[in-house]
């Protein structure tokens, strides 16, 4: 009779430890792993096992262990590199008994920790890790999920080793997100915004815009930035569950969205709430006054009138660990902030979600973290690439997500669908991207 459970032998017991095998065997394979230290248990039990450790015991299914997930604290690590399925691999085993020539378990930690990000880096100029930092970046694989890719050749050679037992891997989803930061481009801004707004016209002697502003705010016209009938439309002829991010938030220099007390964006705020789930977009004061996200969550949450437990961050700012302990101690449980503003790839190696944990406590948390790979404005602002060169980049992640049983996490904003002045036509290659999405 098939079976998922798996006893493990360890040298000992350890949060890190625990941590990814729990995620590859677990939440990746479905299995139901067993840890053990005893050999004698080990050796006389009949489902099937694994040996992770430094020297095998005959010939069972052995992987050589490094010393990394047996470590406490952080350190520079003295990183080597090897090569299996023409990707490269991290913490090599020159252990011939071994299933791998590589630690998997350790190596995976080491991406999906972010263990790199808590270690000095050069940061943008928005105080963010960049793309460029990473050692994906550096060794050609930020477009692969090689956590991913790990985890399922792991379960064809285990269930090669044990006939019986029940692998079950992770299927594919798509999700779609909308970023609200900014409701409307011209309506229900305040009067010195407003005014604020014809002055840039005037000194750019951008006559098209100033027009179009007049014809908006006299009602001549809909705000380009109004494109929420359409979403939602698209999305339920799709039957496709999105989830929007709205900022919330006090005005300050980078935090531009309408101001939270106007009737208009509250009577919005409600109407994405009645047709959509509802996250927090933090503001970018939040990273640094953490009080401020308390009062966006609150005031989000009477206006929407249900809980906010998702969030993907402003400027996709992530300060290790401190802007996920901070979106935990507010009851946050999904983040969705896992990814590059200027790079288009997987971040921490992976197309699955995964738990966060905190390298500095040692611990895993509960903090749910739903990696995306592509946001349009990396596609448009950052690499500058054409409509047709964005839908082929798409289709690129939407494949190797698809051959992991990933989730695709799309981002786009109600900005980016407008078909007007820099996005115009991006509005049709969203369709076509939800098109390949859900195929």
């Amino acid at each position: 009779m098939k079976s998922n459970r798996i006893t493990v032998l360890i040298p000992k017991r350890t949060n890190r430890l625990i941590y990814i095998f729990n995620h590859i065997l677990k939440e990746l394979l479905g299995l139901e792993p067993s840890y053990t230290t005893n050999v004698e248990a080990f050796k006389n039990t009949d489902e099937a096992k694994m040996h992770y450790g430094s020297m095998p015991l005959d010939k069972e299914f052995f992987i050589s262990a490094d010393n990394l997930l047996f470590e406490r604290g952080i350190q520079e690590q003295e990183l080597s590199w090897g090569q299996y399925m023409d990707l490269p691999t991290l913490f090599p085993s020159y252990n011939r008994s071994s299933v791998y020539l590589f630690d998997p378990f350790a190596a995976s930690f080491y991406l999906l920790s972010r263990y790199e990000e808590y270690l000095p880096f050069m940061k943008d100029k928005y105080g963010r890790f960049p793309a460029g930092e990473s050692l994906a970046f550096a060794h050609g694989f930020l477009e692969k999920p090689l956590v991913d890719i790990w985890a399922r050749d792991m379960g064809k050679k285990l269930m090669a080793a044990f006939p019986d037992l029940l692998i079950q891997y992770t299927s594919y989803k798509f999700v779609p997100t909308i970023d609200v930061d900014a409701a409307f481009a011209y309506k229900h801004k305040g009067t010195l915004r407003t005014i604020g707004g014809y002055l840039k016209n005037l000194r750019d002697f951008d006559m098209a815009d100033l027009k179009r502003r007049t014809r908006v705010l006299f009602g001549k016209e809909k705000d380009p930035f109004d494109t929420f009938d359409y979403i939602f439309d698209l999305h339920k002829r799709n039957k496709l569950k999105s989830i929007f991010f709205i900022l919330f938030a006090d005005y300050g220099t980078n935090d531009k969205n309408t101001p939270t007390y106007n009737r208009a964006f509250k009577e919005l705020a409600a109407y994405i709430g009645d047709n959509a789930e509802v996250g927090i977009h933090p503001s970018f004061t939040s990273n640094f006054i953490p009080s401020k996200l308390k009062k966006e969550l609150r005031t989000l949450t009477n206006t929407v009138h249900q809980e906010i437990v998702k969030s993907r961050q402003h400027f996709l700012i992530l300060h290790m660990p401190s802007t996920y302990r901070n979106l935990l101690n507010m009851g946050i449980i999904d983040d969705f902030s896992m990814g590059y503003a200027a790079e288009v790839g997987f971040r921490a190696s992976t197309a699955n979600s995964f738990l966060f944990y905190d390298l500095e406590m040692e611990y895993t948390t509960s903090l749910r973290i739903h990696p995306f790979a592509v946001m349009e404005g990396t596609l448009r602002d950052y690499k500058k690439l054409s409509i047709e060169d964005s839908l082929a980049k798409y289709q690129s992640i939407i494949d190797e997500v698809r051959m992991v049983g990933g989730t695709y996490i799309s981002i786009w904003h109600n900005e980016s669908l407008s078909n007007k002045n820099r996005w115009v036509g991006w509005n049709k290659l969203y369709e076509k991207m939800i098109e390949y999405a859900r195929k």
